[in-house]
């Protein structure tokens, strides 16, 4: 007997994909039966309907996913039963070697499917062993510790069959080491380097090439599509999904590599490069050291050109262009460095015959010069430029305002899903925030809210009576607040501040007011280690700015407080965000409300997502910023935190956190 069809009205049979997505998140399914742990979630089996609806239609999707939804297992699932092949891309290098190394061998043996998956990384990621074998005989190591840690990476790297040296147990990945042992695209020497063979940057592009679905990383994904140099560009066309998971730093990795970039360190690496290869190879033939300081000096010449009236710089400033431009010590340093690397790059070639080491070295003294005189020139329509100024160099970078253009072109190619999800994607549900900077407003877009009880185990507190943040009492303030909710709770608290200034006067404040406290603060240790003895120790306070607001999962009793300095605005006086305002009052939008408490809501959502892990968890979120309370924008940005119980004053936000330590 045919089969019948369905009656009018009823709704449509489920596609094969779509039931074996279903069957396998049920309570019964493969997941559930492999898993003690797992159990289905009506908001996990929505976004990954819809990623599947995206897979078969191959559509865009824009997905907000709140805490607690599953999003990792809501796309991987999807795509290994599909067995479409797929690029997945992650905000961090940490996030990519968790879904590769955990997530995907334990999906892939659940649910039973022979799909190749491979890990891809930027070259920095690699050892390069033509530069590991010049390091052991040339390098000048600035302490016991590098050559400590060389030694390691030696010793590493007979055994090691990726090459990844996130393998290197203790090597920090600040160490100096790293760019002595690793290539750049500059001086990697391709077909003719002796190691050609056994290299493991082009073992992982093969690897990746050859995969059904392949890990990478947001900043490798633009910049091998501005450079082509790591195989992602070769790869894309071939995929039929693209899956981008923390979506919401996808434009500012985007932003920042699409760019135009003069690094005078990389400058001064470029010269100690000429000193050393030349003498290897070609000693007496031309004045090698004299040409390497030439470009030395210019690069420093050029970061204090930079620095202009800076003296003690302590992390990283930006800077606008024009401060510097305008005080006519910006062009002549540019010409001089030019100038030096126009000097070499003759020489260098005339014997690049001698080496493969020198031909290449006579191609990047070219492409120094290049960019040397491009900057020394109008910058291109629509473009912004501006410096990154550290202790150790200026960067110059000229870029665009967002990836709209790049996800146009890119969406231009061989169709295939596109689907970006973050646990925060925009100050409501039209997700405007995320869609008008990358150009996807015709994306179909989802917001599925966190499956936790946030109203009965979060409570949201904004004081009435505070300073206000442009008050130079509000940083004490903070810091005394911060030690009297960490005092109530035993510790177990995070205070998050919006700049990198007012981090040791909230410290301090802290320390004051409750001695008796563990205080730990960024900067004083590695951020693992400031992470691992927060863990430890029940009575700690941990004070962070930036690198603490997102992707930090401290779940359970070790973090029941957060308490957030000030509403996180975008600084007005940084060159990227001037840039936008303008090109937001040239169309005739509001600046404020379209983009600065949009950028505060997203960044506010982050920060708050640290209170709040797990279906047990309970907590409290202290807003020290009374504008909150004061401003019409600030009903805003309430509701676009999840649905936590408000608190009227501090004796019922203290009585909460004495509650949450006596069930403790």
């Amino acid at each position: 007997m045919p089969p019948q069809p369905p009656a009018p009205g009823s709704p449509p049979e489920p596609s094969a994909l779509a039931a074996a997505v279903a069957r396998a998140f049920a309570a019964d399914g493969p997941l559930a039966a492999t898993d003690t742990r797992f159990s289905p979630r009506e908001a996990q089996d929505t976004l990954a309907g819809a990623i599947v609806q995206a897979l078969e239609r191959l559509e865009p999707l824009v997905a907000e996913a709140g805490t607690g939804v599953g999003k990792t297992y809501a796309y991987l699932v999807p795509l290994l039963l599909s067995g479409r092949r797929s690029l997945v891309s992650t905000a961090t290098k940490s996030l990519q070697d968790q879904l590769f190394l955990r997530d995907l061998p334990r999906l892939v043996e659940q649910l039973r499917v022979p799909v190749r998956a491979a890990l891809l990384k930027g070259r920095a990621s690699y050892l390069c062993l033509h530069r590991l074998r010049q390091a052991e005989v040339d390098a000048q190591l600035p302490d016991r510790f590098a050559v400590r840690a060389l030694h390691r990476v030696a010793a590493w790297a007979p055994s090691t069959r990726t090459g990844d040296l996130a393998e290197v147990t203790g090597l920090d990945e600040r160490s100096p080491v790293i760019p002595l042992v690793t290539s750049t695209r500059d001086n990697c020497l391709g077909l003719d380097c002796p190691e050609y063979r056994d290299c493991h940057v082009v073992r992982a592009r093969r690897e990746a090439m050859a995969a059904d679905l392949v890990v990478v990383n947001h900043h490798l994904f633009f910049a091998d599509l501005a450079l082509r140099d790591s195989g992602v560009a070769e790869l894309l066309p071939t995929v039929e999904a693209a899956v981008f998971d923390e979506a919401h730093q996808l434009v500012e990795a985007g932003v920042q590599f699409l760019g135009t970039v003069l690094a005078t360190g990389q400058a001064i690496d470029l010269a100690r490069d000429i000193h050393v290869q030349g003498l290897k190879h070609a000693r007496g033939l031309q004045p090698w050291p004299e040409l390497a300081a030439a470009i030395d000096k210019a690069a420093r010449d050029l970061r204090l050109a930079c620095a202009g009236p800076l003296r003690e710089v302590r992390g990283i400033l930006k800077l606008r262009w024009e401060e510097r431009a305008e005080g006519e010590r910006l062009s002549p340093a540019l010409q001089a460095l030019a100038a030096a690397a126009e000097a070499a790059q003759p020489l260098l070639a005339a014997l690049a015959d001698a080496a493969p080491d020198l031909a290449r070295l006579a191609h990047r003294c070219a492409a120094l010069a290049g960019l040397a005189n491009a900057f020394d020139d109008e910058p291109e329509p629509g473009q912004v430029r501006w410096i990154d100024l550290s202790p150790q160099q200026a960067r110059l970078v000229q870029s665009p305002l967002d990836i709209r253009a790049m996800m146009g072109e890119q969406r231009a190619g061989p169709a295939k899903a596109w689907i970006f999800t973050s646990a925060t994607l925009g100050a409501d549900e039209s997700l405007a925030w995320f869609t008008a900077q990358t150009g996807l407003e015709d994306a179909r877009r989802l917001v599925v809210g966190s499956p936790f009880d946030y109203p009965n185990h979060a409570r949201v507190w904004v004081p009435k009576v505070f300073p206000r943040p442009n008050e130079p009492a509000h940083p004490a303030a903070v810091g005394a607040l911060a030690a009297r909710c960490a005092t109530a709770l035993g510790g177990r608290t995070f205070v998050l501040t919006t700049t990198l200034r007012v981090l040791p006067l909230v410290a301090e404040a802290l320390r004051t007011a409750a001695p008796e406290l563990t205080v730990l603060v960024q900067g004083s240790e590695p951020r693992r280690a400031l992470l691992q003895r927060y863990g430890e120790g029940r009575g700690a306070v941990l004070v962070g700015s930036a690198s603490f607001w997102e992707g930090i999962d401290m779940p359970g009793e070790a973090l029941q407080c957060v308490l957030i300095d000030k509403l996180p605005f975008p600084p007005p006086n940084d060159p990227l965000v001037e840039a936008r305002v303008r090109r937001l009052r040239a169309e005739g939008g509001d600046p404020f409300n379209e983009y600065f408490v949009a950028e505060a809501a997203v960044s506010l959502k982050q920060g708050a997502g640290r209170l709040i892990r797990t279906e047990t968890d309970r907590g409290l979120l202290v807003l020290c910023d009374p504008r909150l309370r004061q401003m019409g924008y600030g009903r805003k940005l309430m509701r676009a935190l999840p649905p936590m119980r408000v608190l009227d004053g501090e004796d019922e936000a203290l009585a909460w956190l004495a509650a949450l330590a006596a069930a403790h």
